[in-house]
């Protein structure tokens, strides 16, 4: 059953326990990375077949294949899948940003040119189940950043078929190339390239263990977004809410994984107790049942303070991925929140509409990264460079400076070739 706690009685670490996979996967994962670079597609085909129980002679899924798959989905679900993806769109448009130019006097220049990254590769789970909103979310932002190559890897089933949902999201959403490849080696695919997989550039999406294990270690050779830990959310509430209503938030986050975690912090004894009931209640008829209630047993909490305010104060200290402020003057405390990755305010705004309709992205940052960290969006999928010009009037003016800074640090090569542009005139 899940535990109830007062707040300040216990450290806020044990109040938020954030759970991470035991096994060490390090040594396996450097060895599949090593293989997939050295064999490219022998090694992807050996792992495939090893893992994934299917012969494979292409990983590319074929027009025919995608044709076939989308049929397979119901022109409802399809129909969702395009108000999802307009939704996404909108809200990731406002995050376009330009370059800019300036001037100063004499002819100075400075500038900055936003590019969009060229290649990028998203990896999309196909475990316990299928996240067609992951491909979704992480793809749109990358296609409105302007990136030109956008490749997904998903793990094939046993028969060598790729989730139709998937595949459905994946024609919505515009990716370039989809390949039926899982796991770390995909993510070595991705990262060294093979004969069949193109190189990209940087490497998105959420995954096992294993696909983070190999995002860490790829990390350098390739850009990455984030070492996603396990999803978690914390829900602010007062007695004027339902405890069905708030159980059902903790429990639609707590069947997502094992070692997710889902927080109640609430200024009502009897809200608390109500809810703690309503969990037992609502986990005997879930599908996902096994998994909510490890998820519940093991991280669960119910926090019980003196007053909202105290209750952001937690919630600031703990800087959750996914925060529910379920009040009924939600805005009133919105400007007090300094750390979380998505806010969702009021009663009606459930963490799942953010997960799948809202138009936000719902890649997060997780295990208290959102104390530094933002969610996914266009900036992740762009880069920038910076320009300067000086005219010889200008850099005159300030090269007395830049010589006496290189002469202090030590750096005598960098006044050196500050004084060689003048050497010149000054001799003559």
């Amino acid at each position: 059953m899940i535990r109830t706690y007062i707040y300040g009685e216990v450290p806020n670490e044990e109040l938020f326990i954030r759970s991470r996979a035991i096994a060490d996967v390090a040594p396996a994962v450097a060895e599949i990375l090593e293989n997939v670079r050295n064999r490219g597609d022998e090694a992807l085909r050996e792992y495939t077949r090893r893992f994934d129980g299917v012969e494979l002679e292409s990983f590319l899924v074929t027009p025919e294949e995608i044709e076939e798959g989308c049929a397979a989905v119901s022109e409802e679900f399809r129909a969702v899948l395009r108000q999802a993806a307009e939704n996404i769109a909108e809200y990731h448009r406002n995050q376009i940003r330009s370059g800019f130019v300036m001037t100063r006097p004499k002819g100075v220049v400075l500038g900055q040119i936003v590019r969009p990254i060229e290649r990028v590769g998203l990896y999309v789970p196909n475990g316990t189940a299928a996240y067609p909103s992951s491909l979704l979310m992480n793809c749109i932002p990358a296609k409105i950043a302007g990136c030109g190559l956008l490749v997904t890897v998903t793990p094939p089933d046993r028969n060598g078929k790729v989730s139709p949902a998937i595949l459905a999201a994946a024609r919505e959403a515009g990716v370039d190339r989809i390949y039926k490849i899982g796991g770390a080696q995909a993510i070595g695919a991705l990262a060294y390239g093979t004969e069949s997989i193109p190189r990209v550039y940087k490497i998105v999406g959420p995954g096992n263990a294993f696909v983070a294990e190999a995002k860490k270690q790829v990390f350098g050779t390739v850009a990455i977004d984030t070492v996603a830990g396990p999803s978690e959310v914390l829900i602010l509430a007062d007695d004027g809410n339902d405890p069905k209503v708030v159980a059902a938030d903790m429990l639609a986050q707590a069947e997502h994984d094992v070692l997710a975690t889902a927080v109640l912090i609430t200024d009502s004894v009897s809200l608390a107790g109500e809810v703690a009931e309503e969990l037992e209640v609502q986990l005997q008829s879930l599908p996902r049942e096994k998994i909510a209630r490890a998820s519940i047993e093991n991280n669960g909490k119910i926090v019980l303070v003196s007053d909202m305010d105290q209750a952001v104060e937690c919630a600031n200290e703990i800087a959750p991925e996914h925060l529910e402020i379920c009040l009924d003057d939600p805005f009133s405390y919105l400007g007090k929140i300094k750390n979380a990755g998505s806010i969702f305010l009021g009663k009606n705004a459930a963490e799942a509409l953010g997960d799948y309709m809202a138009g936000p992205n719902h890649t997060l940052p997780t295990t208290g990264t959102a104390l530094f960290g933002s969610p996914l969006s266009v900036d992740d999928f762009v880069k920038k460079s910076q320009y300067t010009y000086y005219s010889r009037e200008a850099l005159q003016d300030i090269r007395g400076s830049i010589e006496l800074f290189a002469e202090e640090e030590g750096l005598r090569g960098h006044a050196d070739s500050i004084r060689a542009r003048f050497a010149e005139r000054e001799t003559s």
